[in-house]
This record gives C-alpha cells, structure tokens and sequence, in this order.
C-alpha cells in the first residue's frame, strides 16, 4: 500500500495533485509538471538527510493514488501531511495508508509522535482525522505548538497521535480480535 518515493510517479501524482478538491489541501504545490519533478526530487535527498520521511499511497493493482508524508521532524516528532486524489475519496484508502505509516513511523523510524495541523475549513479531512481511535484534538493540551499556527489568524485545528496510544489501540484491538476467536472455539 506504500512505497518510498521516486520519480517514476510523478505523472500521475501530478495529475492527481492538480485536482481542484485537492489541490488546496496540498503542502507542496506544484504549477506544472516540471516543477513537481523538482518538488519530488527534493523531497527524496530530504528524506536522505533525515528531514522528512515520505511514500507513495498505492492501490490495490499498485498504482500511485496519493502521498504521505511527515514533515518538519524534530525531536522524534514532526507533521502529517496526506493527500489523496479525487477519485480516491471516500474508498477506504486513508485509515490503512495512515495506519501503515504509523506502523512504520513508530515502530521503524523511532517517531514518538506525530502531530497533524488541519485547517478548520477541511471538514472532510478533521472527520477523517476524528475518525481515528487514536487520535486526541491537542488544542489545548498543546498551547505553544497550536499558537504558532495560528500565529496569523484561527486557521487551523491541531491534532496529536502519540506512539503509546496508537500501541495501546492495537494492542487492545489485538487482544479483543484474540478474546472474540476463543469465544467462537469453544
């Protein structure tokens, strides 16, 4: 369901980005063609330094569908940025792709958070977000970091997934998916 990023891709992911339902929501914009290249070509030496780490979200025939991406990685944590084409909405494809990057976040890449900044217009991306058992509105319980993106204006909602609460959920479902099977043995 996800692949490090190469150039191969860019066609249709550019294709994909320049939708004008997705196209807003995208961190790293590209006006042609050219230009994504460029992007994507930085965004793999970023991920060689250590800045950021990004996939390709795949179908299930394997082709390109969407990025995922964590962005501004800093003491073990850093930003969430998910885009999906058009076509792709509503099919099912989000929670496993998060759910994979986590997985590989938390588990391979030594992240012990991620947080996700949404703008509070992206009704479509805070149900998404909201959706997700492990998923806390930080609001609040993160004044500094919620300030600093709102510093010009009430712009975005922010949004925390912690590595022992994304652990705790799937232990639990594990456990649950454990309990319910010997239920059906006996």
């Amino acid at each position: 369901m996800l692949k490090k990023r190469d150039l191969h891709d860019s066609h249709t992911l550019y294709e994909l980005m320049t939708h004008p339902d997705v196209f807003p929501f995208v961190r790293h914009k590209a006006d042609s063609y050219e230009e994504f290249l460029f992007i994507t070509k930085q965004t793999i030496e970023a991920e060689e330094h250590g800045e950021l780490i990004s996939r390709t979200i795949l179908d299930e025939w394997g082709a390109p569908i969407g990025t995922i991406n964590l962005f501004d990685i800093e003491d073990n944590a850093g930003f969430l940025g998910t885009w999906l084409g058009k076509e792709y909405h509503g099919k099912g494809y989000n929670s496993p792709a998060k759910e994979a990057f986590f997985q590989e976040l938390f588990y391979e890449m030594g992240i012990e958070t991620v947080f996700m900044r949404i703008r509070k217009v992206n009704i479509r991306s805070i149900r998404a977000a909201e959706k997700l058992p492990y998923v806390i509105k930080a609001n609040e319980t993160k004044p500094s970091i919620y300030q600093q993106l709102n510093a010009n204006g009430e712009i975005y909602d922010l949004y925390e997934i912690p590595k022992d609460l994304y652990t705790f959920h799937f232990l639990r479902k594990g456990s649950m998916q454990t309990d319910t099977s010997h239920l059906l043995e006996a």
